[in-house]
């Protein structure tokens, strides 16, 4: 890397001369300077590149993001589910007991047979 740069600087008309207290620096602060840019500008090529993602962790990833899904509807449905069932006993009579339960949930599994057949019907249409 160090001899590239040299060449370059060379072309390009720097001294590369290096001191002798640190070999490491160059003697002329503007090569010095051009060779602190010159590497990081290789670090920054190196660091921009994108790791390569395999097609197994591209399907892992889109799985999780149907799982999501998923349990998102499924929680959508439970909170519809659950208002369902609230509203219901709110209008129940509390003194009646198991009677009461009873209705409530022939009525929820009326009303759900209804949605499902009113699904079925818009899908066949």
């Amino acid at each position: 890397m160090r001899t590239a740069f040299e060449a370059w600087a060379q072309r390009d008309g720097h001294i590369v001369r290096r001191r002798e207290d640190k070999p490491e620096e160059y003697l002329i602060f503007e090569t010095q300077r051009r060779w602190v840019i010159w590497q990081a500008a290789l670090t920054h090529g190196k660091t921009a590149t994108k790791p390569r993602v395999s097609a197994a962790e591209k399907a892992a990833k889109a799985q999780a993001l149907r799982a999501l899904e998923i349990s998102s509807d499924e929680a959508a449905v439970r909170n519809k589910v659950l208002n369902e069932v609230l509203e219901a006993f709110s209008g129940a009579d509390g003194a009646a007991g198991m009677e009461s339960i009873l209705k409530v949930i022939q009525g929820l599994k009326i009303k759900q047979k209804a949605l499902a057949d009113d699904k079925s019907e818009d899908s066949t249409a």
